[in-house]
């Protein structure tokens, strides 16, 4: 095994080094552009930032880390990431995961603690691990190309740095579709003066899953989608010539694998529609969907008392999928959204873009109920049960009346007083429209596919206004790196959904110096080019 340490000092003299690697199509370009010689890297492995921007390795990222603070305890956690046999509950794949579960074993820290996670790479292909709504130093954020250099197979890399705010988080990986086959795991951050008062507590994950059924997998689903409906299944169909996710400037004269991956029935969805978002609900066409790894035909077991008060922390890891979520026969309290707290608000129903997460209260009733994950628009569900009592397991078609009550959306939440941004008017406004659309498969901010090169620039103390204008007849939920903004008079989130032909003004302070990536997190139509980078200038 080759140790990958964050900070070798010799890394910088490797880069000019060409690379060879192995994987398929988008992805393996996707993971590897970080081994690329153009110099448009920004952590010590990966080039020297472009001229102005602070490096995401630099004394600015080291000062800001400082000032976190390390008066917790280090918390070393070992992962393997692999090729596995997944059990689905009534079906095992053959899939990629984090220690052959599914989810990943969740990681439990503290506010304050620092976490010391070795990722060893087993995979076939480059990897890298994205700490999903973390505020934490910038050349841990493990985006290829931008922060770090990729974990080649047989390597590992540790991922170090302190973990500041309390909440509910998840990691996946950043190169290519990864992240649509097993590999991510709840990270969650306990907050040592939790004011909230609970019985139990569980981590729900949501999902929708394609890979290893059939013959399917990520990477053919986005060869497929990216054939777009005007192209007849060829490989391209991106307006920005063809580049799929971080596949950009750099990769010349890179040793790549091209054979064909398996092709699998069509995924590609026809159809799918939801009032709620906007209309078209989704470009993929799951065979499953998943609640804590099982399907509803096995769903897995929450046991409880009667009475007693459960704290649900739900986590959307699907890439193509919103859900709609209820627990039948109970009421929630919504607490927090992307891990920071709101005025608590009461409601039947939550919907969870992917990539977004929720904390609710609930205060369990006697018996067994189904807790629901509708596939919001695609005609299909996950499960789980909530089991208080004796009873047999609701028929994995049952629709829960809350589904159909009231529902709660984001804009609807409020942020808590202690969280909430003071008012103030924006330093600096970037405006990125949401522009693509199925038939080229040709998804972009400002027309422009992702390219490392590309900066959107911003100064330490800034605050920052983001308008996300939506030009296209999808909805795309919005995810910045390394922050969370604030929704107009609502609350604070690092995950937001912009529904078709509007926009969406969020405002945040500019307090974390580096390279960062915004992106939508469907992952199909990220790794077609709707990605681009915020990086502050020196």
């Amino acid at each position: 095994m080759r140790k990958q340490h964050p900070h070798a000092p010799n890394r910088r003299t490797l880069l000019g080094a060409a690379i060879a690697v192995a994987g398929t199509g988008a992805l393996t370009a996707c993971s590897n552009s970080a081994g690329s010689s153009s110099g448009h890297g920004g952590h010590g492995d990966s080039g020297a930032a472009p001229s102005g921007y602070i490096d995401p390795a630099g004394k600015e990222v080291a000062a800001a880390e400082k000032k976190r603070g390390a008066d917790g305890r280090v918390r070393e956690v070992r992962l393997t990431a692999a090729a596995t046999r997944l059990d689905l509950g009534d079906s095992t794949v053959k899939s990629w995961s984090y220690g052959g579960d599914l989810p990943g074993k969740e990681v439990r820290v503290t506010a304050g603690d620092t976490l010391d996670l070795t990722l060893a790479n087993h995979l076939p292909e480059p990897t890298s691990m994205h700490w999903h709504g973390v505020a934490l130093r910038n050349d841990m954020d493990g985006v290829p190309a931008l922060t770090q250099k990729s974990i080649a197979p047989g390597a590992d890399f540790t991922y170090r740095f302190k973990v500041a705010h309390p909440g509910t988080y998840w990691f996946h990986p950043h190169s290519g579709t990864q992240q649509d086959r097993g590999l991510y795991a709840p990270l969650i951050v306990e907050d040592p003066k939790e004011p909230l008062s609970y019985d139990k507590e569980w981590v729900v994950v949501l999902d929708d899953w394609v890979d290893g059924v059939d013959g399917s997998t990520p990477d053919a689903v986005l060869k497929e989608l990216r054939s777009g409906m005007d192209h007849g299944g060829g490989s391209g169909g991106s307006s920005g010539g063809g580049h799929s996710g971080h596949d950009m400037p750099g990769m010349e004269g890179m040793s790549m694998r091209t054979e064909e991956p398996p092709a699998g029935p069509s995924r590609m969805m026809m159809g799918a529609k939801s009032d709620l978002l906007g209309g078209d609900a989704g470009d993929v066409k799951y065979p499953h969907y998943l609640v804590n790894g099982r399907t509803p035909a096995a769903p897995s077991s929450l046991k409880a008392r009667p009475g007693d008060r459960i704290r649900i922390r739900f986590v959307n890891a699907g890439g193509d999928t919103a859900f709609r979520v209820a627990l039948g026969g109970h009421e929630m309290t919504v607490t927090h959204t992307d891990g920071f707290p709101v005025r608590h608000a009461k409601t039947d129903a939550l919907l969870l873009g992917m990539g977004e997460r929720y904390d609710v209260l609930v205060t369990a009733g006697d018996g067994v109920f189904p807790l629901t994950a509708l596939a919001e628009g695609k005609k299909a569900s996950g499960m789980a049960v909530l089991r208080t009592g004796s009873g047999s397991t609701p028929a994995a078609s049952v629709r829960p009346k809350e589904l159909d009550g009231r529902l709660l959306t984001a804009d609807k939440l409020r942020s808590d007083d202690s969280v909430a941004l003071d008012s103030r008017k924006p330093d600096r406004t970037i405006k990125l429209k949401l522009t693509g659309g199925m038939a080229k498969y040709d998804w972009a901010f400002n027309k422009k596919p992702y390219d490392p090169d590309e900066r959107y620039p911003v100064r330490t103390g800034e605050r920052v206004r983001l308008v996300f204008a939506n030009s296209t007849s999808m909805w795309h939920p919005v995810h910045l790196h390394g922050h969370t903004f604030a929704l107009p008079d609502g609350p604070r989130k690092d995950t937001a959904i912009v529904l078709p032909k509007r926009t969406l003004t969020v405002d945040f302070d500019a307090d974390n110096p580096g390279l960062w990536m915004v992106h939508c997190h469907n992952v199909y139509h990220s790794e077609a080019g709707m990605m681009t980078v915020l990086g502050y200038r020196h």
